[in-house]
């Protein structure tokens, strides 16, 4: 299966509550980012330079732990930054599991070797490793000589302690398609679980010459969609259908919300307008129907999977829930 039987359990009847409580608004995954430390300088990432004067500080863990309870979400994405220079990482991942959420712990895998010993493996517990390429690319994206195979080891030890681990890889306009269909051959031969794949964003922080337009991506996952029998992608089916072209999405800005050590980051993942000290203000004075309505500029080109991948989930249709549940058994 694509995703084990109880998150996808966890999920419809979470998705019902909601439903039934006819409740308008509501996320399904938490992007927690406890800091923004990092070890790396990734030429795509829009993090690190965003948030540059507030690198030296990090949320407390009862912070932590009150966005995963406020939110209620059933999967809790642990990010950064890189989450394994948090001081209190080791709780954290303790408690969110205490809770029975899902964890997808992200990292660059430069630290995760050393790391192993500091967790046990769980079954709502997933390590996702960040690879843009094989060695050459992305030692070239990481700007630093080794961090492929240093990350690709920190993979295959984890996986032989018995450790879930998965992938997430980021598609740049300079993305060259042999070299993506290279590294995801090496990722199934190790034995990843699955293969995340998206887009990037274009940060206004960033040279935005690496990004793609909407019409580059098109022509980028027509290829890439036509890989998911070869190799373990658990992008949604209808995602990629969207990342394509050959479907239309709207945005769901709120679906993944993100909380940092500057409060509740509106309105996404991706664009920060504001920061808000508590998940009601930002629910409460986000203005969802523009950030929705794909008006504001820099969405022009957006088509990352936090915005859209929840929007395939909220208005599933018969048909579609079908199609998911056949992919998500079979492939």
């Amino acid at each position: 299966m694509k995703f084990p039987i109880g998150l996808s359990l966890t999920m419809t009847e979470y998705l019902l509550r909601h439903r039934i409580a006819g409740t308008k608004r509501y996320p399904l995954v938490l992007m927690l980012e406890p800091t923004h430390r990092c070890n790396l300088q990734c030429a795509g990432c829009g993090r690190i330079r965003e948030y540059r004067d507030t690198l030296d500080r990090e949320m407390s863990l009862d912070d932590c732990i009150d966005a995963v309870e406020v939110t209620g979400t059933p999967v809790v994405t642990i990010t950064g930054g890189e989450p394994l220079l948090y001081s209190h990482m080791k709780e954290l991942v303790g408690e969110v599991l205490k809770r029975k959420r899902y964890i997808f712990f992200c990292t660059n895998g430069l630290l995760m070797e050393e790391a192993l010993g500091e967790f046990q493996p769980h079954g709502r517990f997933f390590w996702n490793v960040h690879l843009d390429g094989t060695a050459r690319v992305h030692d070239e994206i990481t700007g630093r000589h080794g961090s492929f195979q240093k990350a690709l080891k920190a993979v295959e030890k984890a996986l032989e302690a018995g450790f879930q681990v998965i992938t997430n890889t980021t598609v740049y306009r300079e993305t060259d398609l042999d070299d993506l269909e290279q590294l995801f051959t090496i990722l199934s031969s190790v034995g990843v679980k699955g293969i995340l794949v998206a887009p990037g964003f274009s940060y206004s922080e960033v040279d935005e010459e690496i990004f793609l337009t909407r019409q580059e991506i098109i022509e980028k996952f027509r290829v890439i969609r036509g890989w998911t029998r070869r190799f373990p992608i658990m992008s949604n089916p209808i995602y990629l259908d969207f990342c394509a072209g050959l479907r239309s999405l709207g945005c769901t800005p709120w679906g993944n919300p993100t909380r940092n050590v500057k409060g509740w980051k509106s309105p996404c993942y991706l664009i920060t307008d504001a920061h808000y000290p508590t998940y009601e203000e930002f629910m409460e004075k986000t203005d969802w129907d523009y950030y929705a309505s794909g008006r504001d500029s820099r969405c022009k080109q957006c088509m990352v999977h936090c915005g859209y991948e929840p929007t395939v989930v909220r208005s599933m249709s018969l048909r579609d829930a079908v199609r998911m549940m056949l992919w998500n058994i079979h492939g």
